[in-house]
């Protein structure tokens, strides 16, 4: 029998939001992926998009909702089945980051506020293996799970209007990857070549929830040369099946 405990809510006319205990952990994510793919396999809810948050799924409906009650009463059966862990396909992301100076400008005030070297903190910003738990915030914006706590750095009271393209920053327990120019309040200590978000192809983002990224470190000259070979469409990210 499934043992999480989760409840579900109207959310609108259109939606229902199914939330589990309040806190990041990669078991209650397990749950969620496996939920949705048990709804998904079902078929016979007639629904838009599903939508995995840090402990909640939403479901979004083609249609307005006329009976809230008997479809919860589907969900609670899918839900506590017993299932056979899926054998899902899951990818291990390796995204190359430069942190020189020149990319991560907030690496010296965090090294002065924390009393550890910029050594260490890209040390151990590249040695975890982070969780992907949902996408959001921008198109292409991965939220990570698995952030060394050594590393856990308050946002900027005043944030930037402009936060570069391809920004890895940290920010409270969090840290990930900037899609795309925009605002943002959070510490920037390097930068990826690598695009996040590419609306023409037919998958735009290549990570999904539950797959894992790990950070390591190039020079600039190296940073440089993925540039080129991403320009020239010859560049493959580095990767691994779990």
């Amino acid at each position: 029998m499934n043992t999480f405990k989760v409840t579900y809510k109207p959310f609108g006319d259109k939606a229902i939001l199914i939330e589990w205990e309040k806190k990041v952990d990669t078991a209650i994510l397990n749950d969620m992926i496996d939920f949705k793919d048990s709804i998904m396999d079902c078929g016979h809810l007639e629904l838009n998009d599903l939508v995995i948050g840090y402990h909640s799924l939403t479901l979004v409906f083609r249609k307005e909702i006329k009976d809230f009650d008997s479809i919860v009463s589907q969900l609670k059966k899918v839900h506590s089945f017993d299932v056979i862990s899926k054998k899902r396909a899951k990818t291990l992301w390796k995204i190359p980051v430069c942190y020189d100076a020149k990319f991560g400008i907030d690496l010296a005030e965090m090294s002065q506020d924390k009393n550890i070297s910029v050594e260490k903190i890209i040390r151990l910003h590249t040695e975890a293996v982070y969780t992907v738990f949902f996408i959001g915030f921008l198109p292409g914006f991965l939220y990570l799970g698995g952030l060394n706590e050594k590393l856990h750095t308050r946002r900027k009271s005043s944030p930037r209007l402009r936060v570069a393209k391809g920004a890895v920053a940290i920010g409270g327990s969090q840290t990930g990857v900037y899609p795309m120019e925009s605002p943002g309040g959070w510490n920037i200590i390097g930068n990826t070549p690598v695009s996040f978000f590419e609306l023409g192809k037919e998958v735009p983002c290549f990570a999904k929830s539950g797959d894992g990224l790990r950070f390591y470190a190039v020079t600039e000259k190296e940073y440089s040369s993925i540039q080129r070979q991403i320009a020239s469409g010859s560049y493959q990210i580095n990767k691994e099946f779990l």
